[in-house]
């Protein structure tokens, strides 16, 4: 019996030393021991056997440690309460960080411009692609005159025109004119089949006043009237006019395919004609009716018919693009040559795309060297005063490369180096939490890890 009893009050000795021990919040070494040696000591006074107290002690297992830390929200609800909620995150920071930390922003503004900033190599690429592309615009292109020979100008454009009567000979060309399949309702030479009066319509000028023989408008406007039985046209005078064609009533066609391919097959007749095809869009400034230009007082629209009548064609559309690839090439090339040299891979050379993260600096460069040749050109025009050496495919590309530079500067480039500064900030900071993740994975191995809401 007093065995039993000495058992039992051993039992609950070491119930009360669990108990006690699930208590502690934040348990130590020290604690743990001075709790066993007070319950070892309760033993004692029992009377009991030294001996079974001890080999209960020993095969006792010891506990875990145990960590107890706060949660998010808890520490969120502590902190409001202590100090509340107007506060600016910059009084976390004294006056000597917040400046560090504005240096170290605007040290990575700098590291974004940098990348994106020409050297005097790629600025002198640039100039030297513009003065090569002047150089063909001027020497090897020229101007077209009208001669007994039919329309010459210097020996590269000169060549281009040959290679187009050659694919396209008068001929051949004369032939599928004539055949049904060609046929257009839009394409009166004159006002005899016109029930609204069209200023100037006639052999000379009909092409440049139709829309439809516009090499660009004619795809959406002449394929509506092909389809409509209709003629649309800007006149002289700079009036919109579009009339049902019923004389050319069988000129229809009833379903778009038939229509498009009409479409193709007359502009390819009037190409080598004559008087071809206007340049895409030149139908456009007729509406132009305002200017004061030259001796004769002429409107730009003005301007701009008189230069179609003396050759400025299609034709002259496409010798004139040579000088904007040539520049185009010479700054695409170069750049490729020069990244491969700077130790980048030839897929990564590659001058194809103008995604500034892909290549930084191609856009600006190519922007320079087109502008560079449009600059030139616009002395060469007034210096001449002659409209005719209007590079028209320059001024295009000026446009486009002007557009891109002015919203990469004002709109891209700034959102864009934001971009680029919270990334480089956000690198530090996931590499200083995963220091800590570390050091806090350490602390609390082999402990047990209890969070308080």
């Amino acid at each position: 019996m007093k065995k039993s009893k000495i058992d039992q009050q051993i039992a609950d000795v070491l119930v009360y030393q669990d108990k006690m021990l699930s208590e502690i919040y934040f348990p130590n070494e020290k604690d743990i021991d001075d709790r066993i040696l007070e319950s070892e000591l309760l033993l004692r006074s029992l009377k009991g056997d030294v001996k079974f107290v001890k080999e209960i002690k020993m095969s006792s297992e010891k506990p875990k440690p145990v960590v107890t830390y706060p949660s998010w929200d808890f520490l969120r609800k502590e902190a409001e309460n202590y100090v509340g909620t107007d506060h600016d995150l910059n009084e976390l920071f004294t006056k000597e960080e917040l400046q560090s930390n504005e240096k170290a922003i605007l040290q990575l503004n700098n590291e974004y411009n940098e990348i994106h900033k020409l050297d005097k190599i790629d600025v002198s690429i640039a100039v030297v692609a513009g003065l090569a592309g002047a150089f063909v615009d001027t020497v090897l292109v020229g101007i077209p005159s009208r001669t007994t020979n039919g329309l010459k100008a210097a020996p590269l454009s000169n060549y281009i025109r040959g290679y187009f009567d050659k694919r396209f000979p008068e001929e051949e060309m004369s032939k599928l004119a004539n055949k049904k399949i060609s046929k257009v309702p839009f394409d009166a030479q004159d006002n005899r089949n016109t029930t609204v009066w069209v200023e100037g319509l006639s052999a000379y000028y009909h092409r440049m006043l139709q829309l439809g023989h516009d090499p660009l408008l004619g795809f959406v406007v002449g394929i509506l009237d092909i389809l409509n039985g209709t003629m649309t046209t800007i006149d002289k005078q700079g009036n919109i006019v579009c009339q049902v064609m019923e004389n050319y009533e069988e000129r229809k066609e009833s379903d778009i395919f038939s229509a498009m391919c009409k479409q193709i097959i007359h502009l390819k007749t009037d190409i080598t004609t004559s008087m071809g095809l206007p340049v895409p869009l030149m139908s456009l400034f007729n509406l132009l009716q305002f200017g004061d230009i030259g001796e004769e007082e002429q409107t730009i629209a003005e301007i701009v018919q008189g230069m179609y009548y003396e050759g400025y064609d299609f034709v002259h559309f496409c010798s004139m693009s040579i000088p904007v690839m040539v520049t185009e090439v010479i700054v695409r090339l170069c750049y490729a040559i020069k990244r491969i040299k700077e130790g980048n891979s030839i897929r990564e050379s590659i001058p194809f795309s103008l995604n500034r993260n892909k290549n930084p600096k191609l856009s600006t460069m190519l922007f320079i060297g087109q502008s560079s040749a449009t600059a030139i050109n616009a002395g060469k025009v007034a210096f001449t005063k002659n409209p005719l050496e209007i590079n028209y495919p320059q001024w295009i590309a000026f446009a486009k490369y002007s557009y891109t530079q002015l919203k990469w500067g004002l709109i891209n480039k700034p959102k864009l180096r934001e971009e680029y500064v919270l990334n480089k900030i956000h690198e530090e900071l996931h590499d200083v939490m995963k220091e800590i993740d570390c050091s806090f994975d350490e602390f609390i191995e082999g402990k047990t890890v209890v969070v308080m809401n």
